[in-house]
Parts: structure tokens; C-alpha cells; sequence
């Protein structure tokens, strides 16, 4: 009876010196001087692999050989460009069937996620299929093992980008978006995301839905930062989204002051959907809010205003965010330099 040992090395493929379907290919080794003054300690297999690799290379063959050998080439080494590009020419020059290298591709991208590669594959891929709708679910189960990750939020982007005109696939992406939020109010990528969805999609300023739009997002966020106060991904949205539709700052006067404060424990709240006070228990005050009311003074531009500016700044930099006293210094200087 075979030991496990034995079992996982009979699973072990050989080298590829030693299969015989490889014996007519005279490998290519890596260029070394003889002395080498730091040498890269690659193990016989990846060498093995890719002195072969090397060899197909130069002599340009394309065949389901050279897919077997990029696809081991690739496991050991899945951040290696050249392999990945060479299979995909290979696979164009063989009309293999894109769907079953996707099925690969299931398989690689979510053990080798935060490989850029592996991403790139897979958009060149769905280009050719043209079939982005069930890469939402697939991109859904990504996200389930890392819900911050980049290049997942990233080829979602794409995605939706390169099928833009696709209704169907446009449709339910605020509700998955929002989802994504409040799985994790402090998820600064689903933030990100939020932000292509709403205004990368056609909305504008000037658009005849502009109000509504603005409203729905400014309530949103406002909702949001009344749960988690000290979350800076979502200050930072409600500063993009004035930004973008190119509204005041003042118009988060009535809601940022609150937040700026200790909180009064022995307070009456009254209920104001538009402008959310903070939580009982919550962290007061809040230094993403100082900073806001600050710049809600400074957009105003009198001397006043400027004035009271540079005190919530130096509030800042003595009490309540010493650790960039440097750039709140900083905003003093440039503020008082510019009147």
C-alpha cells in the first residue's frame, strides 16, 4: 500500500526533461555570467520550466504542449507576464475555446487575487466572449474572500466601463454597491465604487435629475457617517460628491456642526432625517468634521470666515490630529498668505 508521501509525489509532474514529448526541444538556460554576484535561487522545477519555456519562445511554436507548459509555468510563478501573454497568442493561434480557459481562469483568480496578471487574462478573454453578465456573480464570490481587494473592484470597473451600453448588467449596481457598504461601512473600495456608479454613468451636473441625485446621495452618506462618525471613506465621498456636482460646501453647515463638538450627553435629539446627529457613544469630536467645517469657511473666502478657519485648524494641530500638525500648519500658512 502507497504511503501519502508516495501519493502527492506521484501526483508531482515530472520535469520536463525528462517527458518524452519534450525530448526534440533544446532548451534555452538563463543567461548567467560565471561569478554571478547575487544568484536568484530558483528551484529545479521553475528552472526546469522555464528553460523550456525560453526554447518555445525563440523558436514561436504554438501548441496544446505550450499551453501545458505556460499553464505549470504559470502556477509557480503566477505574476509572470510574459508566460501569461505567450498563452493567450497561443491560444488565439490554436482557436482554442475561450470558455474553457475561463473556466481556468475561475480557478486562478481567486487563489492568486492580488495578481495583476491573472486580471488582465481574464479581460482579454471576456473581450472576445462578450459575455459580462455572469462575471458579476463571479466577481461577487472574489469579493467574498477579500472584500477590499483592487484588482477585483478594479476589472468590476472595467467591466461595466467596456459594456456600458449593457442595461442588464447596470441595473442592480447601486443595490450591490450599497450592499457592499453596509456589509462594511469602512470599505473605502465599495466607497470608490459607489462613486463610478453614480457619476460615471451619465449623470452630470446640469442633468435634469441633478437635484435628485444630490440629495439622494448627500442623505445616503450623511445616514451613513451618523452610524460610524470617524469613518474617513465616507467624508471624503461627501466631499466628492459636492465636488463633482459642484454644490457648496455650506450646504453641510446645519449637519457637520454637531459632529464637531463633545457630545452633550444630556442632549434632546430631534429627529431630522436630512441632517442625522451622531450616535449616542459616539467618538466626539470628530477630526474628519473639523477638517470639513473648516473648508466650509475657507470656500466662503471673507476675512471672517478665513479667520475661523485657521482656529478649527489649529484646533487640529495642537488637540485633536497632532500627528499631521505639519499639513495643518500648512493650510494655516497657505490660507492667511492668500488674502
Amino acid at each position: 500500500m502507497k504511503s501519502r508521501a508516495d501519493s502527492e509525489e506521484d501526483q508531482t509532474p515530472a520535469l520536463f526533461s525528462e517527458r518524452p514529448e519534450w525530448s526534440d526541444v533544446v532548451t534555452v538556460p538563463q543567461y548567467e555570467t560565471d561569478t554571478p554576484i547575487a544568484p536568484i535561487l530558483y528551484s529545479p522545477e521553475y528552472q526546469d520550466a522555464s528553460d523550456y519555456f525560453r526554447a518555445i519562445v525563440k523558436s514561436q511554436e504554438h501548441s496544446e504542449r505550450v499551453l501545458d507548459l505556460t499553464e505549470h509555468l504559470i502556477r509557480l510563478n503566477p505574476a509572470h507576464y510574459t508566460a501569461w501573454q505567450y498563452r493567450y497568442e497561443t491560444l488565439l493561434a490554436l482557436s482554442s475555446p475561450f470558455e474553457t480557459e475561463l473556466e481556468l481562469m475561475n480557478e486562478l483568480a481567486v487563489k492568486y487575487l492580488k495578481t495583476y496578471q491573472v486580471w488582465h487574462h481574464r479581460r482579454l478573454l471576456i473581450t472576445h466572449l462578450r459575455t459580462p453578465q455572469p462575471e458579476l456573480k463571479f466577481i461577487e464570490r472574489c469579493l467574498q474572500v477579500d472584500s477590499k481587494n483592487y484588482h477585483t473592484w478594479s476589472y468590476r470597473q472595467w467591466l461595466l466601463s467596456h459594456f456600458v451600453d449593457n442595461e442588464d448588467l447596470w441595473r442592480d449596481e447601486l443595490d450591490f454597491v450599497e450592499n457592499a457598504i453596509g456589509d462594511d461601512v469602512r470599505n473605502n473600495s465599495a466607497w470608490h465604487h459607489r462613486h463610478f456608479v453614480v457619476f460615471g454613468c451619465g449623470v452630470r451636473p446640469g442633468d435634469e435629475d441633478r437635484a435628485r441625485v444630490a440629495r439622494r446621495e448627500l442623505t445616503f452618506t450623511k445616514q451613513t457617517i451618523s452610524l460610524a462618525p470617524n469613518n474617513l471613506s465616507a467624508w471624503n465621498y461627501l466631499r466628492g460628491v459636492l465636488d463633482t456636482m459642484k454644490l457648496p460646501y455650506s450646504l453641510l453647515t446645519q449637519f457637520v456642526k454637531p459632529y464637531t463638538v463633545p457630545l452633550d450627553p444630556k442632549r434632546i435629539d430631534i429627529v431630522d432625517l436630512e441632517n442625522p446627529p451622531p450616535p449616542p457613544g459616539a467618538q466626539l469630536p470628530c477630526v474628519h468634521a473639523i477638517e470639513m467645517l473648516a473648508d466650509i469657511h475657507e470656500q466662503a473666502g471673507d476675512k471672517d470666515n478665513i479667520l475661523q478657519a485657521v482656529e478649527l485648524w489649529k484646533s487640529l494641530a495642537n488637540e485633536h490630529d497632532t500627528m499631521r500638525v505639519k499639513y495643518w500648519e500648512h493650510r494655516i500658512r497657505d490660507a492667511l498668505n492668500s488674502r
